[in-house]
């Protein structure tokens, strides 16, 4: 029986819950679904999926305000809303049409306690949430809202052989830490990174940091290591993949976090990681078993890490396989199986 799936991204630009949504978009398309996808004017999600001509895929630009076109949700056998927007959206959708819908929660921030968010989550037929920590932050909500934990995957990021023998020359005896994602200290907390990358250059000169990623706080980030020599800000690259096959190592100092789902990404490529003993991140990365986690704004412990990793091939290599062990639990397949099961209780 064929499923009539209208996802909702309204988010303005193209982060980590866009790409997830793209990736189980993608995999649906192989199979007997029809799909359509409500984006906001001008979307970066929609351009992307454009360009793969995906059979069974209708993409709907819609503008403000979006409660003028509930009419395209006209057939939809389920409603799948992806970001907080479109979890608003769905749930009117659904007192008109009564088409069931699911939410999934990407991010571990605390919910505004009030009569509004409470109806929202506890009608949604599922609340799908990638981490413990985001399932802990909904039920306080309230602990009628019926939730199933779905995990991020990781992107199979394609490689340029030839990008990767220059980026490797480029950067030739250097030990290289990477760190992608957006430049905003409140969520990425790259500031106590650069904190680090200072005691390591007078230590360990060959080690060299590469930012990828822009944001509010990249000019206070290039004043704050004005003076360092082992640092690169290489802004926003499509190329992806080439840089982390020339990482020796990948810190995550995030504040606060979902999940991290660009640490699928470096698991899959067998790099080491350092990150931050927050959010979801723990549900994925086990300290001193597939990675090192170190306490949340501590520039002195994620220096220690990244020493330790620097100085230490057996513990590199041990940490990276060990990750790569376990990443077909987020794969592609999997995480788009487990969203079907949840499809398929709506028959």
């Amino acid at each position: 029986m064929q499923k009539n799936i209208v996802h909702i991204n309204l988010a303005k630009g193209f982060r980590g819950g866009e790409r997830q949504t793209m990736l189980l978009i993608e995999e649906l398309s192989k199979k007997d679904y029809h799909q359509k996808l409500i984006v906001r004017q001008n979307s970066d999600l929609a351009s992307r999926l454009e360009k793969l001509q995906l059979s069974n895929l209708e993409i709907i630009a819609i503008g403000k305000p979006y409660l003028f076109h509930l009419n395209v949700f006209n057939g939809a056998s389920i409603v799948h809303a992806h970001e907080t927007k479109a979890a608003q959206l769905a749930y009117f959708v659904n007192m008109i049409y009564r088409i069931p819908y699911i939410i999934t929660r990407r991010v571990d921030n605390s919910i505004k306690n009030n009569f509004f968010n409470k109806k929202m989550y506890e009608n949604a037929f599922c609340v799908v949430v990638l981490s413990k920590a985001i399932e802990y932050e909904t039920l306080k909500i309230s602990p009628k809202i019926k939730i199933k934990i779905i995990p991020s995957a990781y992107t199979k990021l394609q490689i340029d052989e030839e990008n990767v023998k220059m980026l490797k020359k480029r950067f030739e005896g250097k030990f290289v830490i990477g760190n992608i994602g957006e430049l905003d200290n409140t969520h990425k907390g790259q500031y106590y990174l650069i904190e680090a990358a200072k005691m390591i250059e007078k230590k360990y000169p060959k080690i060299h940091f590469i930012f990828l990623g822009r944001g509010k706080d990249e000019e206070n980030y290039r004043n704050q290591s004005a003076n360092l020599s082992n640092i690169t800000f290489e802004g926003f690259v499509d190329n992806v993949g080439d840089y982390i096959a020339c990482m020796d190592g990948f810190a995550f100092p995030s504040l606060n976090e979902g999940l991290g789902s660009i640490l699928l990404d470096i698991m899959q490529s067998k790099v080491p990681i350092v990150a931050s003993d927050i959010g979801g991140i723990p549900d994925i990365i086990k300290d001193n078993k597939n990675g090192l986690l170190v306490e949340v704004k501590n520039a002195q412990a994620i220096f220690e890490a990244i020493e330790k990793i620097y100085l230490n091939q057996t513990l590199r290599e041990k940490l990276a396989n060990e990750a790569y062990k376990t990443i077909e639990n987020f794969s592609i397949e999997m995480m788009c199986e487990r969203y079907e099961k949840i499809y398929g209780e709506l028959k």
